[in-house]
């Protein structure tokens, strides 16, 4: 890596350049962003096994949509502009500073949600202001040394400006639950339209497709780790406690073997290749792939869910243990199977692929139901991605061969 000796001009970056990959600043801001996933994961997982189901998803939404956004927000801008000098560094900083901020103030929004109290917003809202105020000055620095994006990245800073009054308001006025929701539904509402206003009505920033793909796929596999971790944790508090048991190593293997046939799946596919063809299409892959990532970091969860029922920890039946990793896992592998085909195009393979991954999921549900043993429900549902890579290789082994 280079030492940004200079302060470069913010001109955009060339879209057809070759070879475009993350940069090192890139990856070690996303693994900023895998602290926030892990502890909304396991505020999610702890509130699930109490039972206390609007606590752990209404605040695992809000937890999750700030990090992610404000990840697409950065991920979108250093694909077009990024300089990689000392200014450019030093913003990336405070953005990740903010990020920090954000995760410290989370365990407050869930324990506000569960006690039916004004949703404590505040060190969250701090956090957000801080990585957004590093991206306006990011914005209004490229406006201007960039005179054919001005108008583009001035929207895209006023848009960002407005909705932070309006998260202010959200964590300052005393409301109970719906009304600050509503309020949070008008601030993401702001927030998604301004790429849409900036990018539609003036001209597009130089984003690089490749390099945008190359993003996601970093995040979504630090993800997928950040969930082994967060599970091989639970099971050696478990393992301390009672010993090896055939369940630790079965949901040891199975923890590993879902997030690999994740991973596969994700990749297999090669979710966002097509994007270069259909640029047109970046605003659908853009914000469809939260979802995707969200349901991802929460398999990590309801894996989390299961370690502690077989600690013994869990309040709730066998059917929402299983439900815990099923939902999310259910998000991730149609989320993804979706993701692809929009971009690339539906053909023959999408029913059998949609049905692979819901047959196990299926299953795995109505073994729940009948009474049959949590893991034998969970190794069950986790073959979704298994049973969609396979027949994604076979797929692609068929054409090879013709």
């Amino acid at each position: 890596m280079s030492v940004p000796t200079i302060i470069r001009r913010m001109t955009g970056r060339d879209p057809g350049e070759e070879g475009r990959g993350a940069s090192g600043l890139e990856v070690f801001y996303d693994l900023v962003f895998v602290v926030a996933f892990s502890i909304a994961g396991v505020q999610l997982a702890e509130y699930l096994v109490l039972g206390h189901y609007r606590t752990a998803i209404v605040g695992y939404a809000i937890a999750t949509f700030a990090a992610v956004w404000a990840w697409i927000n950065f991920a979108w801008f250093s694909s077009a502009f990024d300089t990689d000098d000392w200014v450019y560094r030093l913003l990336t900083l405070v953005q990740m500073v903010g990020v920090a901020v954000i995760a410290i103030g989370l365990p407050p929004v869930f324990a506000s949600i569960d006690a039916d109290a004004h949703v404590d917003l505040g060190v969250v809202v701090i956090g957000y202001l801080v990585m957004r105020a590093g991206m306006i000055v990011q914005w209004l620095r490229a406006a201007v040394q960039a005179p054919r994006y001005r108008a583009t990245c001035l929207t895209y800073g006023v848009m960002t400006a407005v909705a932070q009054v309006g998260w202010v308001l959200v964590a300052i006025i005393p409301m109970t639950l719906v009304p600050t929701l509503l309020a949070i539904a008008v601030c993401m509402v702001v927030e998604l339209l301004g790429p849409a206003i900036a990018e539609t009505r003036f001209r597009r920033t130089p984003w690089n497709a490749d390099h945008i793909v190359e993003r996601y796929s970093t995040l979504v596999v630090i993800t997928l780790g950040e969930g082994v971790v967060g599970t091989v944790a639970v099971l050696q508090a478990v393992i301390a406690r009672t010993g090896w048991s055939t369940e630790t190593a079965v949901l040891g293997l199975a923890a590993m073997g879902v997030t690999f046939a994740m991973w596969w799946l994700y990749f297999q596919l090669d979710v966002g290749r097509p994007l270069a063809r259909h640029p047109a299409k970046s605003f659908v892959f853009g914000y469809g792939s939260m979802p995707i990532v969200i349901g991802c970091a929460a398999v990590g969860a309801g894996l989390h869910v299961v370690a502690m029922w077989l600690e013994g920890d869990a309040r709730i039946g066998e059917p929402a243990v299983y439900g815990a990793l099923a939902i999310p896992l259910a998000i991730f592998c149609f989320g993804t199977i979706g993701m692809y085909y929009f971009l690339a195009g539906v053909d023959a393979r999408l029913l059998p692929l949609l049905a692979a991954a819901g047959l196990p999921l299926v299953a795995g549900a109505v073994m729940a139901a009948a009474g049959v043993g949590v893991l034998a429900c969970v190794v069950t549902g986790a073959l979704a991605p298994v049973l969609s890579v396979a027949l994604v290789e076979a797929n692609a082994r068929r054409r090879r061969s013709s």
